[in-house]
């Protein structure tokens, strides 16, 4: 019995979060919630299902390590380079300010040593990638403006890691020389990276194309789980973050020509091991320390999210971004995450914080995380609510100040495009071609400076803001197109449009239920579901390759079709 403990406690995890998961779809809830929860539940402080917590703790490390290889197989380089600015300087500022705002607050309101307040200010100036990541993937929000924003600004806490892990020992005296420690944290980095592109260039394409050409799926599995994997160990060799390696080798991997078979095979595993990584995490919290100590721990919490949300709205905002992407940057990165725990223990076990500290920091951290979901769901539902009464109230004044406009002599012909992403530049190529008069709107700057080069004409903005539609003369336009892969802000930007033009004919994105049934009650039946018009593509091929007869592919395409306007879409759909 005792060689079955391990197998026990996985199983117990399992199917718990299993139930979690459930009971979270079921209350139309994020089901990492549910995750979250029923580890508290389960976990050694409540009911203490699951006693043997080192396999727990490598099993957890073993998700979010598939997790952050998967996201470098989704995520190219010049997505992430084209958020390059507010991801590299806006995510040095943010730590900067939220650590010296934490140093402050530990020391004042707190009224903690400094060793404890440097520890306390370093923790809080890191979010989750984990948490984000999920929750990003679950609202398919991955390749939005604020997804992109989001994962840049992790992925540099994530390496700014390395050099926070240095901070610890020489609080504690471990460390004489700073700089020395410095130099050899960066260098380390530095010849990590070196590693990772001379791999994915030519040592990796070789060994996928050697693996690949045995025709066995299993093995090419085990050479796809043991790179990530790998990765993930030698950065810890290398004293880096582990999420960072795994990361990185899945973005070099990312441009051979094995991309799409590896991230099929790993994704199912990762959602596994995915899984009990957010159920530890549940695990951690003490439920009898947070009700003796609530007050202080809801202090901390509400601090936490104060200054974190309030830096990284301030930061996004600086970098010349719209309000929305602001706020939703801000709700979905005020959480602590996972490598609070370790910079924590670090102080624990070198003596510079106590126990209660370390105790506070996995309550706080714990409970933002489980607050995320709600911030970002709060905010999607509020935004457009308060965009629309902000559009209403300045089109009253407009219309109270200005004169009656004079009739328009011929009919609007001009189509807004609003989103220039590889949809935008197509429905933007075929308007060329037709002749058809088009305007561009785009927050991305380096989309629109694409479309300059194409001598295209564009408006730099968030189609979300009521300033920018406004500028865009939709008044006066036949049509608005709206392809952004965000669903927010595919709804906000509609009821927007509507109110400066009734009659404006809109187009819309579509992924999820939720959304086009949203978009049908404002009047808007032009919907289009990137997932159906490919499978509607393939069905139209087959019927070709099969020989059917003409009048009869017709007659079968033609049911398809009407099928599909009076069907509902498939809420569980994403991008």
């Amino acid at each position: 019995m005792h060689q079955m403990d391990p197998v026990a406690s996985i199983a117990i995890l399992l199917a718990a979060a299993l139930i979690g998961g459930m009971i979270a779809h079921r209350l139309r809830q994020p089901i990492i919630l549910g995750y979250l929860v029923i580890g508290i539940a389960v976990g050694p402080h409540a009911l203490g299902l699951v006693e043997d917590l080192e396999i727990i703790r490598a099993a957890a490390t073993m998700g979010v390590a598939l997790l952050m290889f998967t996201l470098g197989l989704e995520i190219s380089i010049s997505q992430l380079r084209e958020v390059g600015k507010v991801g590299v300087w806006g995510g040095i500022s943010q730590i900067l300010v939220t650590f010296a705002l934490g140093l402050v607050v530990g020391l004042t309101l707190f009224q903690w040593p400094l060793p404890q307040a440097v520890l306390f200010g370093l923790i809080i100036s890191l979010s989750s990638t984990a948490v984000c990541l999920k929750l990003l993937m679950e609202r398919a929000e991955l390749t939005s403006v604020q997804g992109r924003i989001m994962l840049s600004i992790l992925i540099l806490q994530d390496i700014a890691v390395v050099l926070m892990m240095v901070v610890v020992p020489i609080m504690s005296g471990e460390v004489k020389s700073l700089p020395l420690e410095l130099a050899m944290a960066v260098g380390k980095a530095a010849l990590f990276i070196g590693l990772a592109i001379v791999l994915g260039r030519w040592i990796l394409p070789w060994l996928l194309g050697n693996i690949g050409g045995v025709r066995a799926r299993e093995l090419f599995l085990l050479n796809v789980l043991v790179l990530g994997l790998g990765a993930a160990i030698s950065t810890q060799l290398f004293g880096l973050s582990l999420v960072f390696g795994a990361f990185l080798v899945g973005l070099v991997l990312r441009e051979t020509r094995f991309v799409h078979q590896a991230l099929a095979e790993i994704t199912p595993l990762r959602d596994v091991f995915a899984t009990l990584f957010f159920v530890s995490l549940g695990m951690l919290l003490n439920p009898e320390f947070l009700i003796n100590n609530w007050a202080l721990v809801l202090s901390v919490v509400a601090v936490i999210i104060l200054i974190k949300f309030l830096v990284i709205f301030s930061v996004v905002k600086f970098f010349g971004y719209s309000v929305r992407i602001a706020l939703f940057t801000g709700a979905g990165l005020f959480q602590i995450g996972e490598f609070g725990f370790i910079l924590a223990q670090s102080g624990m076990d070198t003596g510079i914080v106590t126990d209660q500290f370390y105790s506070l920091i996995v309550s706080a951290a714990i409970i933002t995380m489980l607050l995320t979901p709600f911030s970002m769901g709060l905010f999607s539902r509020v935004y457009p609510r308060l965009a629309l009464r902000a559009a209403s109230t300045s089109k009253a004044a407009a219309e109270a100040s200005s004169s009656p406009a004079p009739a328009q002599s011929e009919p609007p012909r001009r189509v807004v495009i609003a989103g220039y992403g590889r949809v935008g530049q197509n429905i933007a190529q075929g308007l060329q071609d037709a002749g058809i008069p088009y305007l561009i709107i785009d927050i991305d700057p380096g989309r629109v400076s694409e479309a300059r080069t194409s001598s295209r004409p564009r408006i730099y903005g968030d189609a979300t803001n009521m300033h920018v539609l406004s500028r865009a003369g939709l008044g006066r336009a036949r049509a608005l197109v709206i392809t952004y892969p965000d669903p927010m802000a595919v709804v906000t930007t509609a009821k927007l449009a509507l109110t400066i033009n009734p009659r404006l004919n809109i187009l819309g994105r579509v992924h999820r239920k939720k959304e086009s049934e949203e978009l049908r009650r404002l009047g808007i039946t032009e919907l289009v579901s990137p997932e159906y018009e490919a499978s509607f593509r393939f069905i139209k091929r087959l019927l070709n390759i099969m020989n059917l007869d003409s009048k009869e592919r017709r007659r079968i395409l033609k049911v398809i079709r009407k099928d599909e306007q009076i069907a509902e879409f498939n809420p569980d759909q994403s991008v």
